[in-house]
């Protein structure tokens, strides 16, 4: 008789305190310390929670907003992250959240990032949005291929991608590779039934839960500066199984979303339907993928400049 892996999944629906980096971070360490609470293997917020999503870019963003944001993002490592990497561990619980990622070398650049961290504290890694949407671009850069990465933990492989890289197919088909049986599908959380849909589509061509984590807005609650610009954004988590179908949400407002989960309902799916095992044709499609990383400035090795002499023919 199979004894299959049973695990909790958590979604945290949650608003943040917008565009504040350690009042939200402490909100994120103590919604990490509820899940792990109730027995949750891994809790997924959602994207760029810390410190909230740059939902000013889709009105009249002013220079000040943009300072701000900026100077709210979080550095990989840095205090922030250690503050959520010693939460996971106390919870002894994995953590993935969406981050606004500074760059550390040019303090110039934001990157829309999913932040992977251990039960035991450890950073196990980021993804970096490959291609921010629309006007997201004025507020994030782009990502590479480095992060595309499946991380095996004791009760699954999981992995995660932000937003609309669900739209780009080719994203997901590198996870689906890695075989992931758990991914985060991060969102803002704006009212939309494409996340959803997109969000089950992976899950059953994956054959993988998924949890579809959104965030909170309440435009009454942020900060004057923002209020004309902001809209509001129910959240609308949920948490799929590997056959398309929402076992738990969708929800409103704030809330903890759990759902209990097997291997046995993974490797059910998987059995009738691998989309890069046996129901994959790698005779007529094949996927290339560039794991280098963006490097802005390369170093070269000096090389001393030393004149050709010229070819003298011998006087006869």
């Amino acid at each position: 008789m199979v004894e299959y892996t049973r695990f909790k999944l958590a979604a945290v629906q949650a608003e943040p305190i917008y565009f504040d980096r350690d009042a939200s971070t402490e909100k994120a360490c103590r919604l990490i310390r509820e899940a792990g609470a109730q027995g949750s293997s891994l809790a997924a917020f959602g994207e760029s929670w810390l410190p909230g999503y740059p939902f000013f870019v889709w009105r009249d963003t002013t220079a000040s907003m943009a300072a701000e944001y900026l100077a709210n993002a979080v550095e990989i490592p840095s205090a922030t992250t250690d503050r959520l990497c010693d939460a996971a561990r106390k919870a002894n619980i994995d953590v993935v959240i969406g981050l606004a990622e500074r760059d550390p070398q040019t303090q110039g650049t934001v990157y829309c990032t999913l932040l992977f961290i251990g039960s035991d504290g450890s950073i196990m890694g980021r993804h970096r949005k490959l291609k921010p949407t629309h006007r997201e671009r004025t507020a994030w850069g782009e990502g590479d291929g480095s992060s595309l990465t499946v991380y095996r933990r004791h009760y699954a492989k999981i992995s995660g991608l932000n937003c609309w890289e669900h739209n780009m197919v080719l994203p997901g088909y590198v996870l689906m590779a890695q075989g992931t049986q758990v991914h985060i599908a991060a969102w803002p959380g704006m009212s939309s039934s494409r996340h959803l849909f997109l969000s089950r589509a992976f899950a059953s061509q994956a054959a993988a839960y998924v949890i579809d984590a959104g965030n909170v807005l309440t435009p009454d609650r942020v900060s004057e500066k923002y209020r004309e610009v902001a809209s509001n954004y129910p959240g609308e988590s949920c948490i799929i199984d590997p056959r398309g179908e929402v076992i738990a949400g969708p929800a409103e407002g704030e809330k903890l979303l759990i759902a209990e989960c097997s291997i046995e309902h993974i490797y059910s799916a998987k059995a009738i339907c691998d989309v890069v095992g046996h129901y994959s044709r790698p005779d007529v499609f094949r996927l290339g993928v560039n794991r280098a990383a963006h490097l802005g400035v390369v170093e070269m090795q000096e090389q001393k400049y030393e004149p050709a002499m010229p070819d003298v023919q011998p006087e006869e």
